[in-house]
C-alpha cells in the first residue's frame, strides 16, 4: 500500500525525474501524444476556464497544458522538489500559483474558487484515506458547476482474489510466472476502486457523472479509473455513465505509432 510517507520519501530525493517524469508517458509516444490524443478529448468539454487546480503535479508534464487554458492554474504536491522544479520550469509564466501540502490537504484554496480540479497519473498511487480526504474538500473547493476530472486506482475490484492467492505462500509469484497474474500492479492501491469512489462523492455532496474503467499496461485486469465529478447541484449533474473499456492501451499503442509521424521531436 502505497502511503502519504511512502509517496513523500520516494518523490521527494528517491526518484531522480528522469525526463521530468516524461517517460511514463512512453507507451503513447509521449507527453504531447499523451495529452491531445487520449486526455484533452476527455476533458475539453471542462476547459479552457478561469481556474484550475492541478493535485500532484509533479515536475509539470500537465501543467505544461494545463497553464494555457485557463486564467489561473494553482498546482499542488507533496513533493517540495516537484514544486520548486515546476516552478523553476515555468518561471516565465505568471499566471501559476505553487504550493508545497502534505499529501491531502487543499486549506490554501479559496471556497468556490475552482472552475476544474485535474489530477492525472499521479492519484493512482495513493490509498483511500488520501482520496477521500481530497474528496471531502471538492465540495467547498469547486464553484457550483466546477468539475474535477481524477485518475485513481481501481485495483480494490480484484481485492477479495489477491486477498485469497496471498494467504497461500508462494502462490502469487507462481501464477505470474504463469502468465495468470499481472506481472506489476504499478504499485496501485487495493484500497481503492470505482464503486467507492461514487460512495465517497455522495457522502460529500458530489456525484460522478462519469466514470471510464480501464487498463493499464494490464492484460486482464482493469487497475484505473477516471472519474468526472461534480457538485450535486450542479447543472451537470446526471446518472453517472459508466464504461469499462478494454481498448485503452490499444489507444495508446495507436497514438505511438502515430507519433514516430505527428509527434513532437
Amino acid at each position: 500500500m502505497p502511503t502519504i510517507e511512502f509517496n513523500k520519501r520516494m518523490w521527494d530525493g528517491e526518484y531522480h525525474w528522469a525526463n521530468r517524469g516524461d517517460g511514463w508517458s512512453g507507451p503513447w509516444g509521449g507527453p504531447y501524444m499523451q495529452w491531445y490524443g487520449s486526455i484533452f478529448p476527455r476533458i475539453k468539454q471542462h476547459i479552457p476556464t478561469d481556474r484550475i487546480l492541478e493535485i500532484a503535479c509533479g515536475y509539470g508534464r500537465w501543467t505544461q497544458y494545463l497553464k494555457d487554458l485557463c486564467k489561473n492554474l494553482v498546482v499542488v504536491d507533496l513533493s517540495n522538489e516537484c514544486i520548486q522544479a515546476s516552478r523553476q520550469r515555468f518561471s516565465e509564466y505568471s499566471n501559476i500559483e505553487y504550493h508545497v501540502n502534505d499529501g491531502k490537504s487543499l486549506d490554501m484554496i479559496s471556497d468556490s474558487s475552482v472552475d476544474f480540479i485535474f489530477s492525472f497519473d499521479s492519484l493512482v498511487h495513493v490509498d483511500e484515506s488520501v482520496i477521500k480526504a481530497y474528496l471531502s474538500q471538492f465540495q467547498r473547493i469547486l464553484n457550483n458547476n466546477g468539475v474535477a476530472f481524477i485518475h485513481h486506482s481501481n485495483l480494490g475490484e480484484y481485492y477479495a482474489r489477491y486477498s485469497k492467492i496471498r494467504s497461500i505462500p508462494k502462490l502469487e509469484g507462481l501464477l505470474k510466472k504463469l502468465g495468470i497474474l499481472e506481472k506489476s500492479l504499478f504499485n496501485r492501491d487495493f484500497t481503492v476502486d470505482a464503486v467507492k469512489v461514487e460512495a465517497l462523492a455522495k457522502e460529500y455532496g458530489l456525484s460522478c457523472i462519469s466514470q471510464e474503467i480501464i487498463p493499464w499496461q494490464t492484460k486482464t485486469m482493469f487497475i484505473d479509473c477516471l472519474s468526472t465529478i461534480v457538485k450535486n447541484n450542479s447543472s451537470l449533474v446526471r446518472t453517472n455513465h459508466i464504461l469499462r473499456n478494454p481498448k485503452f492501451m490499444q489507444e495508446a499503442a495507436n497514438l505511438s505509432r502515430l507519433s514516430q509521424v505527428y509527434g513532437v521531436r
